[in-house]
């Protein structure tokens, strides 16, 4: 009775789950009224069996936590509490709280070297583009992407113009354009040359050397028959010249 009394008091203490006591019901609670035995803990051997079974899931338990740890912090030395016969809640609790604490600076040290590769992309950008300081990063940023864009639709204009691939790469149409200014230049030098009836470029240069002697005093003959004659056209300095006959 007294070791009854014992587990009654602990059951009934503000500690106690409240999972672990409930009150007798039926002839059993009647019979304990009146022997003064209001124990009501006829269910606790269910209790203990569900209590033990939680005890080795927790050396279970105990022992995940201390392969997960192991990977995660292989630096750590091996925890002399694996091979205790009782594992308490609180070594699990630690177990978590270091995994915790190093994922955390893990974190930290992520978002740190973010920042810093951050800081170096843009200062490249400021050196690439010309950028004296971080206010001036995003004109810039916008003038490259309007130029880039111009660029692209010029080039895309020049691939349908010039009959190209999409994929053909600026030399192929820089070199197609050269070649195409060449056929062009070629064209203009022989009309030149009909037009002058010469195939030689020195008899071209002759020419142009015979027109420059010739016109300045034709041309001043020109301006004072007109005066004479007191007309404004040329084409009335015959029909003037012939009135006078």
């Amino acid at each position: 009775l007294k070791v009854l009394s014992r587990i009654d008091s602990i059951l009934r203490s503000p500690r106690a789950p409240p999972l672990i006591f409930r009150p007798s019901k039926g002839p059993v609670q009647n019979y304990i009224k009146e022997n003064g035995q209001g124990c009501g803990f006829e269910h606790l051997p269910l209790t203990i069996e569900m209590w033990a079974d939680q005890l080795v899931a927790l050396k279970d338990l105990h022992r995940s936590l201390r392969r997960l740890s192991l990977e995660l912090l292989p630096w750590t030395t091996k925890d002399p509490q694996d091979n205790r016969e009782s594992i308490r809640v609180e070594d699990l609790q630690l177990i978590v709280d270091a995994i915790l604490e190093e994922l955390e600076h893990k974190e930290k040290n992520s978002q740190t070297q973010s920042l810093q590769t951050l800081s170096a992309i843009v200062s490249h950008f400021q050196k690439l583009f010309d950028v004296n300081s971080l206010n001036g990063v995003y004109p810039r940023m916008n003038e490259v992407y309007t130029k880039l864009g111009e660029m692209t639709n010029a080039m895309r204009n020049l691939h349908e113009l010039l009959e190209l691939d999409s994929s053909a790469p600026p030399t192929v149409v820089v070199d197609t354009v050269g070649k195409l200014c060449d056929i062009i230049n070629k064209n203009v030098t022989e009309q030149v040359q009909q037009l002058l009836g010469t195939q030689d470029i020195h008899s071209i240069i002759n020419k142009l050397e015979e027109h420059e002697c010739f016109f300045p005093p034709f041309q001043a003959l020109i301006q004072d028959l007109l005066c004479l004659l007191e007309i404004s056209n040329v084409d009335d300095i015959l029909p003037a010249v012939e009135n006078l006959k």
